[in-house]
């Protein structure tokens, strides 16, 4: 009898560390290439120099896909329930320096996740837009940050994370997926400062997929590390909007068609800056349509039109870019790919001059990049 017992305890321990099993994976990707562009003004304390425009060559790290490194794993709970965590970090491949001069800057988060009630995530995270909705655009599939939408207004190249994150992920059920965040202010007596928060639903059937989703950002350029001037680029896009905003929002939707070989989309956003007091809005809507086209099993080649009009309340300017995008990428193997790109800007309407995001503004009203670049995922 005793024996029996011993056996049977012994088992079940056998039992519960097998259901309890954990995995963590080490992943990684590391972009680099050459770029050249026509002109680039030079900027001084975040404001370009008048006149300073000239041509460009540079090496820059993580374009079509940010270079970065991270792990993530999970812990087997039992009956469905799962411990999931993540720890990434971007990088610049060509200097070694971190990204955004953070440990994790792109995530950092632990949670439980549920194959029935989906998955409950806190820490620094992307939001509901960036998951769900920057798969239609064409700097989310192929391109890259030289691809957003003029100096990223909409974050749909994921140009920031959100920390202090409450995330909520639904199970997908008959093609749809819900997802939403909110992250608290964490200030004393100010509930809502420094909050942000973001809902999405998308929908992903066998050749058609679209999505809808909404951003709130209080106080964008202390809650988020946003695209703002000053110890950057300089932006001749919204320029200040950003710091003197109260509050950033955007609403985004995108849809696809998929039909072999051959692939469309269409995306909009509309972004608004509100300042925060006596100040007037600051308003951008960008309408993109983009296509792709898998050549060879080896070859894929891309290219999108972004149309983007603005409105500035304050002044009833309205400033309008339009921006031409082109990419063909080879894969030398499953995990190493070159590829070439350009991009080409043309600045209209009240806009005074073009900026291709992840440069300095031209000094004319157009502005052309073009990039060679190797992308290798671990």
């Amino acid at each position: 009898m005793k024996k029996a017992a011993v056996v049977g305890a012994t088992l079940a321990l056998i039992s519960l560390g097998a259901r309890a099993q954990s995995t963590v994976t080490l992943y990684g990707i590391v972009d680099l290439g050459i770029d050249y562009a026509n002109n680039v003004s030079k900027a001084s304390s975040g404001t370009a120099i008048a006149g300073s425009g000239a041509k460009l060559v540079q090496m820059q790290s993580g374009v079509p896909l940010g270079s970065r490194w991270g792990l993530k794993g999970e812990e087997d709970l039992g009956g469905g329930l799962r411990t999931v965590f993540r720890l990434e970090s971007g990088f610049d491949a060509a200097t070694g320096g971190l990204g955004g001069g953070l440990a994790f800057s792109r995530n950092a988060y632990v949670g439980l996740s549920s194959n029935r009630l989906g998955t409950l995530t806190f820490g620094r995270q992307w939001d509901a837009n960036v998951d769900l909705l920057e798969p239609f655009t064409l700097n989310g599939q192929y391109g890259g940050w030289y691809f957003a939408h003029p100096n990223d207004m909409d974050n749909l190249d994921n140009g920031f994370s959100v920390p202090n994150a409450i995330k909520y992920v639904s199970p997908t059920l008959g093609g749809a997926t819900f997802e939403g965040h909110y992250s608290p202010g964490g200030i004393a007596g100010q509930f809502s400062t420094n909050s942000t928060y973001s809902a999405a639903v998308a929908y992903n059937g066998a050749n058609a997929s679209a999505a809808v989703g909404y951003l709130h950002i209080s106080d964008p350029s202390t809650a988020v590390a946003g695209y703002v001037s000053g110890g950057g680029f300089a932006n001749a896009v919204y320029g200040d909007a950003l710091a003197a905003a109260r509050s950033q929002s955007v609403l985004a939707l995108g849809t696809a068609y998929k039909q072999g070989a051959f692939k469309v989309s269409a995306n909009f956003s509309n972004t608004v800056f509100r300042p925060k007091a006596g100040g007037a809005n600051l308003t951008f809507q960008n309408y993109e349509l983009s296509g792709s086209y898998q050549v060879t099993a080896a070859l894929v080649v891309g290219g999108g039109l972004t149309y983007t009009v603005g409105h500035d309340d304050a002044t009833d300017k309205s400033p309008k870019y339009e921006q031409i995008n082109l990419i063909a990428q080879y894969a030398l193997s499953k995990r190493t790919s070159v590829y070439a790109m350009a991009a080409g800007q043309n600045a209209q309407g009240d806009a005074t001059v073009a900026q291709i995001a992840g440069f300095n503004p031209s000094s004319s009203k157009r502005q052309v990049a073009t990039r060679l670049g190797i992308t290798h995922s671990f």
